[in-house]
This record gives structure tokens, sequence and C-alpha cells, in this order.
């Protein structure tokens, strides 16, 4: 199909002579294959959310391209996105070949847009906040808004002022739905039940916090606001999983010999039974027992370090009550979602931090935050089916 005038014009802007960007990438995986597109940090979580899906449902394979940096998850091939210039766009499709592309928010690529198009790849636009270009790139260009976007069969947009915008770009007006938004990534984190049963019936009506990912740096402010909190509930029992995995020995050592605290070692197999008061545990793969068992979560990183170094809707999808810090990157986005919601309890300080715990220490409180919080991990997940569903149905060519 012969390229618009404001393509043209597009290219003539970004010229670059020579081969594409060199970025590494790993051999294609054999079957089926599926690009989703997260512009930003906020998109990265609902297109994380869809890709899991994808892969343990339907045996898709996936590749994700974001412009930050993401841990590795299964199944799932991070990738930076192309540089949107045809040198660049024709490399990333040759060698990915995806049978179907998803765009999240509205952040248009015309290059990629329209290649993808003339090669027949169907493209939907999900979480739709509203068009616009590249930043670097943002400009006006004949046609070029009204083009791109006509390549999406579907937009999805998260609310009616969102629709009206794409609309009024030049979106299809009959691709265009109200939706809301899609679920944010929040696998439940599984554990051994035989074992939460064993630990719930030896905790029994104990009260219990758990700081989860926990910096050296923030053991003061923890240990402070637990012995604080055991002048009102004097049976109040701490786990610690420290985020340095080398941590855990030595910072039982110092608690117990230097600090005079009551301490259990999981990696010694020793119980946190009554007359514990902190107990050390130090396996990752275990997030999902300690959240579990615990009515109310710190999340480590957030007070004054780098930020959590856990999602916070772990804790959500499991029904812990979260406290945390001001420094909530890189799941500044969810944050904001669960403190619209008063579903997490924010502090700034280690007494903050004492006051919350003390606050919080009351059943009743600590449910309704952890509803709260349950209410928006689970929220947006019928949208997310109907993008997955779209998906299978254009896959399997009905549509």
């Amino acid at each position: 199909m012969p390229a618009p005038l404001g393509l043209k014009l597009y290219n003539l802007g970004n010229r670059r002579e020579g081969p594409a960007k060199s970025s590494e990438r790993p051999a294609r995986p054999l079957g089926r294959l599926v690009w989703l597109h997260a512009p930003n940090s906020a998109q990265t979580s609902p297109m994380l959310a869809l890709a899991r899906r994808l892969v343990e449902e339907d045996g898709v394979s996936v590749v994700l391209t974001c412009p930050v940096s993401l841990p590795a998850r299964d199944g799932v091939i991070l990738q930076p996105p192309p540089e949107d210039t045809p040198v660049d766009v024709r490399t990333f499709l040759d060698h990915w070949r995806p049978e179907l592309a998803v765009f999240a928010e509205g952040e248009l690529r015309p290059v990629a847009l329209h290649e993808s198009g003339d090669r027949k790849i169907p493209l939907i636009l999900a979480n739709g906040r509203s068009p616009a270009f590249l930043r670097e790139r943002d400009s006006w260009y004949p046609g070029l808004m009204r083009s791109a976007l006509g390549r999406f069969s579907n937009v999805y947009a998260v609310d009616e002022a969102s629709a009206r915008a794409f609309r009024k770009a030049g979106a299809a007006l009959t691709g265009v739905a109200v939706t809301g938004r899609m679920e944010e990534e929040c696998a439940v984190l599984p554990c051994l039940e035989a074992e939460r049963s064993a630990l719930a019936k030896l905790l029994a009506a104990r009260p219990v916090w758990f700081a989860a990912g926990l910096p050296e740096a923030e053991e003061a402010a923890v240990l402070h606001a637990h012995r604080v909190a055991l002048q009102q509930s004097h049976r109040l029992l701490l786990i610690m999983l420290p985020e340095n995995a080398d941590r855990p020995e030595p910072l039982a050592d110092q608690l117990e010999e230097v600090e005079g605290w009551s301490v259990a070692r999981r990696a010694n197999d020793e119980e946190p039974d009554a007359g514990v008061e902190i107990f050390i545990v130090d396996d990752p793969a275990e997030y999902g027992l300690w959240y579990r068992l615990s009515p109310i979560s710190f999340l480590g990183g957030s007070l004054n370090g780098r930020g959590p170094t856990r999602s916070p809707m772990e804790a959500a999808a499991l029904g812990s009550a979260i406290v945390h810090g001001p420094r909530t990157d890189p799941y500044g986005p969810m944050f904001s979602r669960l403190g619209a919601a008063r579903a997490t309890r924010a502090v700034a300080s280690p007494g903050g931090l004492a006051d919350a715990l003390g606050d919080l220490l009351s059943p009743d409180r600590a449910a309704r935050l952890a509803q709260a919080a349950w209410a928006v991990a689970s929220d947006g997940a019928e949208v997310t089916d109907r993008v997955l569903n779209r998906i299978r149905t254009i896959m399997d060519g009905d549509g």
C-alpha cells in the first residue's frame, strides 16, 4: 500500500542510513508469538498480566517491548522497542514474525503500525487513554494520525472521554469501545498448604506482621515499631525476610546477642513458638506463605531505600494489609491506585511506621485495608478477559 504523505514526512524527519540499531535479540521461539507494547512504566503491569495469561493458558510466546528494565518472566521475552524507522521496524518484524500485536494506552508508532498493517498483522489498542505520537516525534503530519489509528481493528478505551479522543482523532467508530482499565499484574503467589496450615495452627490467634524484602537500612525502623507495638500487644510476632540473601544469619546473631531479642531462624528449622519475638526467614519462594499468615505487611525499601523490593499487588491479592513508606518506584502507578482506594497505609518515618502498626493491630482496621486492596488487585480482570478473548478470536481466524 502506498505510504500516505504524512508518513513520508514523518520518516524524513528521522532519516537514518545503514543497518538497523543493534540490540540483542534471542532466537525466536517456535510456534505462535504475540507482540505486546507498553509505552511507559504505568502500562507494563497490565501488559504483563495479559502476557502471563497468554503464556499459561494458550501456550503462546510473548515479546513485550517497553522502555523500562523489568525482571525476567517465564515465557515472556523482554525487549526494548524498535526505533520507529523503516529499517528498524522491518528488522524487528522480520526477526519476531508476530501473529498479532497489542499496543497499550495510545502511543502511536506510525512506521510500526503501517508496516504491521502491510504485513497483515492484526493490531489491537488496549487500556486506551488518548492517541499521541512518540514524544520526540510529536508534530503535525497530514492525515498521519487518522491513518495510523485506522490500522487498529479494536480500540479498548478506559472511559468515555478517552473513547471520544480516539474517535475524534480518526479511529473507526465501530472499533472503539469503552471497557475500563485492564487488571494489574498480581499473580497469586503459591505456598504449600500443609506448611501454611501447620504454621497457622502453631501461631493460633497470635498477632503477626511481616517485613517483606527488608533492606538493612530499614531494620532499625522496623525493630523500633515492633518494640513499641509489643507494649500494646505483648504476643506480637515479627516475621522478617531481608532483601539481601546474605543478611539473615548476621541479623539473627545481632538481634539475639547484642539486642536481646528472642529469635527463631527458619534456616535452622526452628519454629516461631510462643516465646519467639522475631522469626527470621530467608527464602524468596515463600513470600506467598508469609503474606497468607500475616494480616499486616510492611513493604521493605519504601521507607528510606530505593523503593519497594516487591510489588504491592502480591500482598493485596493474598489479603495482607499493606504499610509502606514514601518511595514507591518502580510500582508508583500501583501505589497510586491503591492510595486512591484508601487501600494502603502510607508512612513517612520510623515513628509513623510504629503508629500505623499499632493502629492496624486492631483486626477490623487491618481487615478493611486488606479488603480494599484486594478489590483493587482484582479490578479489571473482566477487561483483560475481553482483550484476551478478542486475541483468541483473531488468532483462530474468526474475526
